[in-house]
């Protein structure tokens, strides 16, 4: 009775040991597969969650993202004009240097030219000419009246006096499209607008050919933001989109005035031009400069996470999804930066739960699972 009730017989024992070891070994290839079903999966429990310092969050879909690219300070193309001469000579004098105000019309410099004096002289040929054909069509219209000189010889001085009129003003005009007179011999190089004098290229008793650049004036009052888009981001852009231009020290605004149809042929981007108001001087032409720029609508399901939620395993960029049993890794296609954010344009819906902060420690716990997994 003691046998039947009691102690298990002997060969009974090796017989229950015997299937026990042989459960075990067929169960071990199972958890093998299982593992390789949820590869990329790292279990962690709340406590291990909150001691790892790891932080949860989701990720941003549309709304008011932002893109953070270089750009570049530019004179406004309407603000800024080129004076040149029109005339070749010899600058005899020079009245404005670099950065001086100027309004319109003020004389910049003055040029001595032959082909000046050569003007000059026609203008005043052909004024004694208007003057003489004037005199002869006087006197006959007071000899036709008085019926002494015939309507033939009326009619030929009241073409020469009309002829002679359109040879001055051709003259006039000939010398008012070298710049205002300023002498005999001399042309005034006058200032186009207001503004400031941006560039000189004489300097005093230079001889210069006709059609050289003399000076630039700009207006700077207001200045353009040179940028290039992403065809992906362009698409989300329009007209009137603010825009954050920083520099060491300065920050302001602007708004996107114009967006290119087609794309640089180089670059394979997209121009754009911000319109940035620069009354109090603090932006300079050349001037290299971030633009932040807002971009519109959920730009075709892209989301923003922060910088420190992506991680790169394997040559892969990765995002740590929350799970019931912890994270499991999900592989991302990254777009530019967005101030501390990274645009993710595919791989996540945008309603997940993931790590963003510390995630680089879920990527060393999948590290180590990898090296167990081979072992």
């Amino acid at each position: 009775m003691k046998n039947l009730y009691g102690l298990v017989p002997l060969p009974l024992m090796w017989v229950i040991a015997a299937c026990s070891a042989e459960s075990a070994n067929e169960a071990q290839p199972a958890a093998k597969v299982a593992s390789h079903a949820d590869e990329g999966a790292i279990a962690m429990s709340e406590d291990q969650i909150r001691s790892a310092g790891i932080q949860i969050g989701r990720p941003v879909v549309g709304g008011s993202g932002t893109i953070e690219l270089p750009a570049t300070i530019e004179g406004d193309p309407q603000g800024v004009q080129v004076v040149s001469a029109a005339i070749g000579g010899r600058v005899v004098a020079l009245t404005r240097n670099l950065g001086q105000s100027v309004g319109r019309g003020d004389t910049l410099a003055v040029i001595e030219s032959r082909e000046a004096a050569l003007l000059n002289a026609g203008i005043e040929a052909a004024r004694a000419r208007l003057g003489l054909a004037n005199a002869t069509l006087a006197r006959e219209q007071r000899l036709f009246a008085q019926r002494v000189s015939p309507e033939q010889d009326l009619i030929a001085a009241r073409t020469a006096a009309a002829e002679a009129r359109i040879a001055l003003r051709l003259a006039q005009g000939q010398m008012a499209a070298t710049g205002s007179g300023g002498g005999l011999n001399r042309v005034a190089i006058t200032a186009p607008l207001s503004g400031q004098v941006i560039a000189r290229s004489i300097v005093l008793g230079q001889t210069v050919a006709a059609d050289t650049e003399l000076f630039r004036v700009g207006n700077l009052s207001t200045v353009s933001l040179s940028l290039n888009l992403q065809p992906q981001d362009a698409g989300r852009v329009r007209p009137g989109t603010p825009v954050m231009v920083e520099a060491p020290g300065r920050k302001a605004s602007a708004r996107i005035s114009f967006i290119s149809p087609v794309l640089d042929a180089g670059s394979r981007l997209v121009p754009a031009i911000a319109t940035l108001d620069n009354k109090g001087g603090q932006w300079r032409v050349g001037e290299a400069v971030t633009a932040s720029v807002a971009l519109s609508g959920n730009g075709n399901g892209a989301a923003r996470v922060p910088s420190t939620a992506v991680q790169y395993v394997e040559g892969r960029s990765v995002v740590f999804v929350r799970t019931g049993t912890g994270f499991r890794a999900v592989p991302v296609t990254v777009g530019d930066m967005s101030g501390d954010s990274v645009i993710v344009r595919s791989g996540l819906k945008g309603n997940e739960r993931i790590a963003t902060i510390n995630s680089f420690t879920l990527k060393a716990e999948l590290g180590k699972g990898e090296a167990s997994h081979e072992d």
